[in-house]
């Protein structure tokens, strides 16, 4: 890339760090993973995979389909190892950086054994999105949107929207129609094709929201829908909404992992900035206005990595993905997140004589 200078010519060359190892989640098998090294492989880098322990086929297939696809060998490679040992791995000299989706605590172990080494490191972690619904927004739509972003995997994605902060004057409406929505999930084993959505993958996920939603409940909340288990085999519970909610409990103060919905109400638009804000987490945000300029004018206030007006909060290999605080930094995607895994070196050449 050009870089003008006091030089004949000076330019930025973007050269591959060598080896990154990617630590990928469970809950996204493939997208995550080919979200992660894509990027990586374009910059020039190999890849070594520490794929979740509860998803080791689907890394499998991964590598299996690079290489049918006339990926050289050794530019992937698939490690199937325990969590305790990636310390391990990212002290061998010949990583050059880590990347990692996965919980704040699986973060934060990373960073600490990266930085260890001075070694870079990209962290996508834990989200609490906010999903602010001012008094001209759409409410159907939005009442739609919420649902679907909220319980989408069965609400086991860090970008769902987690804390619904609704202005009062529309609150009822809302509440009403995003009810109305959630009654209409059908709760059931993945092979049906009448199910819209299923387990949680994990007994410890469940009984985590299951004590949220009685804190909550304990603390204030009013429990208008859901949060029994169904009978059948599987880690399922029905979609819960909770109304009613602050600052107080843990359904809107700690991720919620699952299908819980907690909705807040606000005097206005100062309030709710504030309340989006107050959270550990700072990955998404969605904003709901019939008015863009005004929601533009909102996303510069949210502390976040990304902000959706009127639309559900996805990963676009066109735009970059990440967060800030407890939710991580660095970027995926976009030409940022190749960014992320090249030496930036400056050239430079003095005038010829």
């Amino acid at each position: 890339e050009p870089a003008p200078s006091d030089s004949e010519r000076s330019f930025i060359a973007f050269d591959p760090l060598g080896v990154v190892l990617a630590c990928m989640p469970w809950n996204f098998p493939y997208w995550q993973v080919f979200r992660c090294i894509a990027p990586a492989l374009a910059a020039g880098n190999c890849v070594v995979l520490k794929h979740a322990n509860n998803v080791t086929r689907c890394g499998i297939r991964i590598a299996e389909a690079l290489r049918e696809a006339g990926v050289p060998d050794g530019v992937f490679t698939m490690l199937v190892l325990r969590s305790d040992d990636v310390a391990r791995v990212i002290a061998d000299p010949r990583i050059a950086a880590v990347s990692l989706t996965g919980s704040t605590g699986a973060g934060a172990s990373v960073a600490s054994a990266a930085g260890q080494h001075i070694k870079k490191c990209v962290l996508e972690l834990g989200g609490s999105d906010a999903f602010i619904v001012l008094e001209d927004a759409d409410v159907a739509e939005a009442a739609r949107v919420g649902v679907a972003s909220r319980f989408l995997n069965a609400g086991q994605s860090c970008i769902n929207a987690k804390r619904f902060i609704v202005v009062e004057s529309v609150a009822d409406a809302f509440e009403n129609a995003f009810i109305d929505r959630v009654r209409q999930i059908r709760v059931g084993q993945p092979t049906d094709p009448e199910t819209t959505m299923g387990p949680l993958a994990r007994a410890d996920l469940r009984d985590n929201i299951e004590r949220q939603l009685r804190e909550s409940v304990t603390r204030g909340a009013r429990l208008r829908f859901g949060g029994e288990r169904p009978g059948g085999r599987g880690f399922f519970l029905t979609p819960a909404v909770l109304t009613e909610c602050d600052i107080s409990m843990a359904a809107f103060t700690e991720e919620t992992f699952g299908p819980l919905a907690a909705i807040a109400r606000v005097r206005d638009e100062d309030e709710a900035v504030q309340l989006a804000n107050h959270s550990e987490f700072g990955l998404g945000g969605n904003i709901w206005t019939r008015d863009r300029d005004r929601g533009i004018a909102l996303a510069h206030r949210l502390e976040t990595g990304g902000v959706f007006i009127n639309g559900m909060t996805h990963s676009d290999p066109r735009l970059p993905f990440g967060g800030v605080r407890g939710s991580g930094y660095g970027r995926e995607l976009h030409r940022f997140g190749i960014h992320e895994f090249v030496d930036i070196k400056t050239v430079w050449l003095p005038p010829q004589s």
